[in-house]
C-alpha cells in the first residue's frame, strides 16, 4: 500500500495492527524558495513518525503520515490544509514556516476545530486554541539576542528582511527594544520573499556601517544576501550579522566558510552536549544520511510530534478535542533540552541560545538563557491594542494577505 506520495516512506512492519492507521498532515514548503528551509523539517518530523512506529504506534494503531506541498504559495497552504482535513481525514497537521503560511490556514484550523504543530519561531502577537507553538515567541529569541547584540557588538543596528509579516513585525519589535536600550537603528530594509536582487540593499549597508545587521531573511534569499555582503568586501569582522532564520541546514546550502564569523540565534543547536541529543543526531543520520545536518525548526518539529503523541495517549484519543485537553501537561526532555508547555497559551517554554558560525558551518555556542524562558507572545514593549491595529495596517497594505505580493514574490 502506497502511504504518500513523495520521496518519503515509512519501514515495512511485520504483523497486523489492530486498527485504522492514524492519518497526521505535514504540510510545508517542498517547492518555491522555502523549500530551502521547509524539506528538512519534513524529514525530522517523518523520523519522529517512524520512532512512534517502532514503538509500537499511538493507541494501538499506526501512525500514517500525509505529506501536502505549501509550495511557497499561500492559496496553495489553505487549499492544502483544507484538503488534509476534509478529504485526507487527518487527525493533526504538523507544518508551516512562514508567518504568513500559518496566519493563512488559521481560519481552517478554527473553522474545524483541528489543530496544528507550528515548529518555526515566530513573530509572537498570536495565541490560538488551534494552534501548538514549539517554536521561540520574540521573548526566548529575538528580544534575548538583541540584547546580547547590543552588550557585545555594539549599539548601531542594521535591520533587514523579507517583505511579510515576521520580518515587520520582528523588527518594529527590534526598534521598540532598541529605544528602551537607547540603541540606534541606522537603517530599516525589506526584499520581497525570494528575492534575490540584494545590492541596493547592501549598497545602504555599506554607506552607514552598522555595529550589526539584523537579519529576518527568509528563504533563498539568504543566499544572495551573504553573497553580496562579501562581493561588497562586508565581512564579520567588521560588520558582524545575527541571522534570525538560518540555522545549519541553510548553511550547509550556502557556503560555511564565508559565513564563519556570524552568529544565529536559536533555541536549539546540532552542537548542543548531551546524550539526548548525541542521539537524535544519530538516528537521524542513520534514517537521512551521515552528510545531513540539523537545526532548530527541524527539532521543534521532531519535538512536536512526540508531544501530540503524549498528549493523545493520556487523552486515550486522537480528535483534536480531547488532545488538547492534555498539552498544557506536557513535559518533554527533548534534544534542546528541557521543554514544557506552557498551560495559559499553547507555547513551549524554551532556552534561548546564541551561536557563532564556523567555518564547518556547525555553531560555537558563545551564549545560554540560565534555564528555559516562559513564553509571552504578546511583548510588553507595546500595548496588545497597538499591535493589534499594526498587524491590521500591514494585512490591509498587502492587500488583505499577510506579505507583499510583490513581482518577486514565489506565490505570484
Amino acid at each position: 500500500m502506497v502511504l504518500i506520495a513523495g520521496p518519503w516512506t515509512l519501514q515495512y512492519y511485520q504483523g497486523q495492527w489492530a486498527e485504522p492507521a492514524i492519518r497526521v498532515g505535514i504540510l510545508h514548503s517542498l517547492s518555491g524558495t522555502m523549500a530551502f528551509s521547509e524539506r528538512s523539517v519534513v524529514d525530522a518530523t517523518i523520523l519522529a513518525v517512524e520512532e512512534l512506529n517502532e514503538g509500537g504506534g499511538l493507541l494501538g494503531r499506526k501512525v500514517e503520515p500525509v505529506i501536502a506541498d505549501g509550495k511557497s504559495d499561500w492559496p496553495t497552504f489553505s487549499r492544502e490544509a483544507a484538503r488534509l482535513i476534509d478529504t485526507e481525514k487527518v487527525s493533526v497537521l504538523f507544518g508551516c514556516w512562514t508567518s504568513a503560511s500559518r496566519k493563512t490556514i488559521l481560519p481552517i484550523l478554527e473553522s474545524r476545530n483541528h489543530l496544528l504543530f507550528y515548529p518555526v519561531q515566530y513573530e509572537g502577537l498570536e495565541q490560538s486554541p488551534n494552534i501548538v507553538y514549539t517554536g521561540a515567541s520574540p521573548n526566548q529569541q529575538i528580544i534575548p539576542a538583541v540584547k546580547w547584540a547590543f552588550d557585545h557588538l555594539g549599539r548601531r543596528f542594521f535591520l533587514v528582511g523579507s517583505d511579510y509579516v515576521f520580518p515587520r513585525t520582528a523588527n518594529a519589535i527590534i526598534r521598540a527594544q532598541a529605544s528602551a536600550l537607547q540603541a540606534e537603528i541606522v537603517g530599516e530594509e525589506y526584499a520581497i520573499l525570494g528575492s534575490t536582487n540584494m545590492t541596493d540593499i547592501v549598497g545602504r549597508i555599506a554607506a552607514v556601517r552598522p555595529s550589526v545587521i539584523l537579519n529576518t531573511l527568509n528563504g533563498d534569499s539568504n543566499l544572495a544576501f551573504f553573497r553580496a555582503l562579501r562581493a561588497a568586501g562586508i565581512r564579520p569582522e567588521q560588520i558582524p550579522t545575527i541571522s534570525f532564520s538560518i540555522g545549519e541546514n541553510e548553511i550547509q546550502s550556502m557556503d560555511p566558510p564565508s559565513l564563519a564569523g556570524d552568529y544565529t540565534a536559536w533555541n536549539y543547536f546540532q552542537s548542543i552536549p548531551g546524550e539526548e541529543n548525541t542521539r537524535f543526531v544519530a538516528r537521524f543520520r542513520k534514517r537521512f544520511g551521515d552528510q545531513r545536518v540539523l537545526s532548530d525548526p527541524m527539532e521543534s518539529a521532531y519535538t512536536g510530534v512526540h508531544i501530540w503523541a503524549r498528549a493523545a495517549e493520556e487523552a486515550k484519543s486522537d480528535q483534536p478535542s480531547r488532545v488538547r485537553i492534555f498539552l498544557p501537561k506536557q513535559h518533554l526532555i527533548a534534544p534542546q533540552g528541557n521543554v514544557f508547555m506552557d498551560r495559559r497559551n499553547q507555547h513551549a517554554w524554551k532556552t534561548a541560545r546564541i551561536g557563532k558560525i564556523l567555518p564547518s558551518g556547525q555553531m560555537e555556542i558563545v551564549w545560554t538563557s540560565e534555564r528555559p524562558i516562559r513564553p509571552v507572545p504578546f511583548p510588553y514593549l507595546r500595548p496588545p491594542a497597538q499591535w493589534a491595529q499594526f498587524l491590521s495596517a500591514l494585512y490591509r497594505s498587502w492587500g488583505n494577505q499577510w506579505a507583499n505580493p510583490g513581482k518577486a514574490a514565489a506565490h505570484d
